[in-house]
């Protein structure tokens, strides 16, 4: 079958900088294609060059055919005087002819369009939303290739998940630029690495493209000896991790265990713990009988939270819920109409805001940092400003670059150094991830891996989440701040339990059989009260074990023993996490 998109020794340069040097691709029907690298690599370039937004400079581009491509870029433009309706239903007339559509019903409640509303006009949308209308005008056509840059961006977690099932389930070729792990993994059946004007091509997703990298650095030996042991460590994370999180594991798994049978954990919780209430004390932010209202909308209603030495949570929520409010109450910038905030004494708080701050534009970028600090100290580790710098993404040559000169991204990372070298204690963190690419996330987790305090962290990208946090709370909408032992899947589910709608009236007979009784609900607390107790004793056992295969690293065979036993309790955390949920379940 012959290719929807043929790229043949494509070269495109802006300025001196080659972008793309004689790139030879194509994209196959039903193909589904990630495309990674660094930011101002050259990604966004590729996906305008093969979708014929930007004419290469030499070489031939080619569509079959009858091609029906859609394509929605970062530039969001939409016709001036138009409703979203008009946009996003413009092949339809009649509502009854899109009504009647199911799959373009889902794309509109699946993307947020109605609570945007139909009769919305354009002018008045932000710019998340119009991104979003314009994504949903995109993919309510007929098509066989849809091409995508950042498409997950303004999407919460659980419009990320819907985005994802659409295009496993359209079954037509996508081409997508995009940092948030979890959606390449799920998505791509194919990774391009764009670096240096060349695309290198690897099979599967952002799991087996880290596999390459781990083994590419290996067999490179001390040729890139630093980016090695970060996907090294990434990979552990990934083979350690539950299965769901890296749903399709291609990779050879006996390659891989070779490869991280040395890497410790991403982090020690219980130290970290340990060194945290050290540096905090008891006492670290409390809200207390906290009730929040944004106009008619009440966002808490009495909510008592608090939030110890060492927490590490992820907080989820849709658009709209309150989750930005929710940490400036933390932070004390806005306070609640009933209730108090408490803050311990040794409290040094970080805010990492959606909004820029400030920058000194008349510095230059290793100036702007290092007028917090010289030095900085993670845990164990101590780092110089322009050492932190050149990890979240200024690389010696950028370091003099004037602040002022900064894209939105750049200051963005800016933002976050210099946040990180004040050597905070309590970070609060909204959508951190916004505007980095994958290896200075990777950067960033590996910093926090080490970082002895407490978090609160909000983000749609879930791989993040699901990696620096240890505990999940979500915003409902009820008034309440929810704990969620079952993550960010638990947190999935309850949405879409939410949405559907009430069964039809049921005989009187149907409903007694479907009610719990209260014997069955006693039966379930008292279980679920079992396996939690189960599962605190298999993860002590869990800790105690990875700190004896340290221990044991001169012995061999003591090694193979402890590795052994280590898998056992591992397979059997897995198991008892399991009957958790589906007791939990069972109380909802």
């Amino acid at each position: 079958m012959a290719n929807l998109v043929n790229l043949e020794s494509v070269s495109k340069s802006y300025g001196v900088r080659p972008l793309l040097d004689g790139v030879s691709l194509g994209v196959a029907a039903g193909q589904r294609i990630g495309v990674v690298g660094l930011n101002g690599g050259g990604k966004t370039t590729l996906l305008e060059v093969l979708s014929g937004l930007a004419e290469p400079d030499s070489g031939r581009v080619s569509h079959v055919g009858g091609l029906r491509m859609a394509v929605v870029t970062q530039r969001t433009e939409l016709p001036h005087g138009s409703s979203v309706g008009e946009v996003v239903l413009e092949r339809y007339g009649a509502e009854h002819e899109w009504a009647a559509d199911a799959r373009v019903r889902s794309i509109v409640d699946g993307l947020g369009i109605t609570a945007i509303g139909l009769d919305t006009p354009t002018a008045n949308l932000s710019g998340g939303e119009r991104r979003r209308v314009s994504l949903a005008a995109a993919l309510t056509g007929e098509l066989d290739l849809v091409v995508l840059d950042e498409p997950t961006n303004h999407l919460d977690v659980e419009g990320v998940q819907w985005l994802a099932d659409h295009l496993l389930t359209r079954r037509i070729a996508v081409v997508v630029v995009t940092h948030d792990r979890w959606f390449l993994d799920t998505v791509a059946t194919l990774t391009w690495e764009v670096a240096n004007g060349r695309v290198e091509q690897y099979e599967g997703g952002y799991a087996d493209w880290i596999f390459a990298r781990a083994e590419r650095a290996r067999l490179a030996a001390t040729a890139e000896e630093k980016r090695q042991n970060l996907a090294r460590k990434e990979l552990a994370w990934l083979r350690r991790g539950p299965q769901a999180r890296s749903s399709k594991p291609r990779y050879r798994i006996e390659a891989a265990e070779a490869l991280i049978a040395d890497v410790p954990p991403p982090r020690d919780s219980v130290e970290l713990q340990a060194f945290a209430k050290r540096r905090l004390g008891k006492t670290v932010l409390e809200l207390e009988d906290t009730t929040y209202q944004v106009g008619e909308r009440t966002l808490l209603d009495h909510v008592t939270w608090r939030i110890g030495p060492g927490d590490r949570i992820g907080l989820v929520g849709i658009n709209g819920s309150g989750k930005t409010s929710l940490l400036k109450l933390l932070g004390g910038d806005v306070e609640g109409s009933t209730g108090r905030r408490i803050e311990g004494k040794t409290v040094a708080l970080a805010h990492l805001r959606q909004e820029l701050d400030d920058l000194p534009g008349d510095l230059r970028v290793l100036q702007a940092i290092e007028q917090v600090a010289g030095r900085v100290v993670f845990g164990k580790q101590e780092m110089t400003a322009s050492q932190l710098g050149e990890k979240l993404g200024f690389p010696q040559t950028r370091q003099w670059t004037p602040v002022a000169d900064l894209s939105g991204g750049e200051r963005r990372r800016l933002q976050l150094c210099r946040l990180l070298m004040a050597e905070p204690n309590v970070l609060l963190l909204d959508e951190p991830t916004n505007d980095l690419d994958i290896d200075t996330l990777q950067q960033l987790e590996d910093l926090l891996d080490g970082w002895p305090g407490t978090m609160v962290v909000v983000s749609h990208d879930r791989y993040l989440v699901e990696r620096v946090c240890d505990t999940i709370v979500a915003l409902f909408g009820d008034g309440r701040i929810t704990h969620l032992p079952g993550g960010i899947e638990e947190y999935l589910n309850r949405r879409a339990l939410a949405k559907e709608p009430a069964p039809a009236a049921a005989s009187t007979a149907a409903k007694t059989e479907a009610k719990k009784s209260a014997a069955d609900l006693r039966a379930a607390q008292k279980d679920l009260g079992r396996l939690e107790r189960k599962l605190d004793q298999l993860h002590a056992k869990e800790q105690k074990l990875h700190a004896a295969l340290l221990a044991a690293a001169t012995d061999p065979a003591k090694l193979m023993e402890l590795n052994a036993e280590l898998k056992g309790v591992q397979g059997e955390i897995e198991d008892v996490e399991g009957r958790w949920l589906e007791t939990s379940e069972l109380l909802e």
